[in-house]
């Protein structure tokens, strides 16, 4: 990142903000929150609908992170901060997600009262693998080499229902620490979402039951929890956010054949040329699957669907 952004985007919030304070009166009486109302900020659109689905009426959510922008590279605007200056509540991933790790200190400092909630807390996190087929017929000293440049943890843990729960536990503790006085009714709506979770979660293993130990190509690597809470292995494209050389593309064609791999995952906001490439190699073909997806319990149906079809 350039060092001058954060600087500036920081002044341009604290001008934005001394403006905002002095025509607020005048401009914003039909916008004001409620004041039984908590504003909640969150970091990707999965944790607002975790909010929303535990607060109900009681939360309004703002989000950081907008739909179809990297979780590793996005910059908050000026109006974000802005929204985020009004927010009780900060619930972050709080899984070494690059965001987080960037801009979490800049975000503190424009609303320091904020209560943060670390919705990861009490998950155990994974290690990024990225092309572990192809690590097995590296040197020992590549592989040291490799390893030191690849370390680090894997931010994507809601991709997972079995994650997903304990990320809901922690989203209702927070809500009820900073407003007890509704804990029955956060209580009520945690029991019936952790419901749907289980339902979710149920439906999941009905739909890959019988793929244990299958394999599955994917552009980014964000489904590793899912991959690991049941019985799959990801295998990712890209590498350290960059595109893959030729011998790792070739490597991924023969890996893809010798597994009878057909369907080749992305996402929004990622290239698809090299995916393309390697499902033309094989006679297979590109399927979109969204990690970031707001509606996630209808999400995950849709991702099971497509693992379920495109998995060997």
């Amino acid at each position: 990142m350039n060092k001058l952004i954060k600087p500036l985007v920081i002044c341009a919030i604290c001008a934005i903000l001394l403006f905002s304070g002095c025509t607020e009166k005048a401009q914003n009486k039909n916008t004001e929150t409620s004041a039984d109302e908590l504003v909640v900020a969150v970091s990707v659109l999965p944790q607002a609908e975790f909010v929303e689905q535990i607060g109900g009426d009681k939360v309004r959510t703002v989000v950081m992170i907008p739909s179809g922008a990297s979780v590793h590279t996005y910059e908050p605007t000026p109006n974000q901060l802005k929204d985020l200056s009004k927010a009780q509540i900060y619930v972050k991933v709080g899984s070494n997600l690059d965001f987080e790790l960037v801009w979490m200190d800049d975000l503190l400092s424009v609303n320091p009262d904020m209560y943060v909630v670390n919705s990861s807390e009490g998950i155990q996190f994974r290690s990024i693998e990225e092309h572990a087929e192809e690590e097995a017929n590296t040197s020992e000293e590549q592989m040291e080499e490799e390893e030191r440049e690849h370390t680090g943890l894997d931010p994507h843990v809601w991709t997972s229902p079995q994650k997903a729960k304990i990320i809901v536990k922690n989203i209702y503790d927070g809500l009820v620490a900073v407003d007890p006085e509704n804990e029955e009714t956060y209580k009520q709506n945690y029991d019936v979402y952790i419901t749907k979770l289980d339902e979710a979660d149920a439906k999941l293993k009905a739909a890959l039951a019988g793929k244990e130990g299958s394999s599955f190509i994917v552009y980014h690597p964000a489904w590793g929890y899912l991959a690991d809470d049941y019985g799959l292995h990801e295998i990712s494209i890209e590498i350290e956010g960059k595109e893959p050389s030729a011998q790792d593309m070739q490597k991924l064609i023969d890996t893809a054949k010798e597994k009878g791999i057909k369907v080749i995952f992305v996402q929004k906001g990622f290239s698809t040329s090299s995916a393309q490439t390697i499902a033309k190699q094989i006679g297979g073909e590109v399927v979109e699957i969204d990690p970031l997806a707001k509606d996630y319990i209808d999400n995950l149906g849709r991702v099971s669907n497509a693992f379920a079809k495109g998995l060997a």
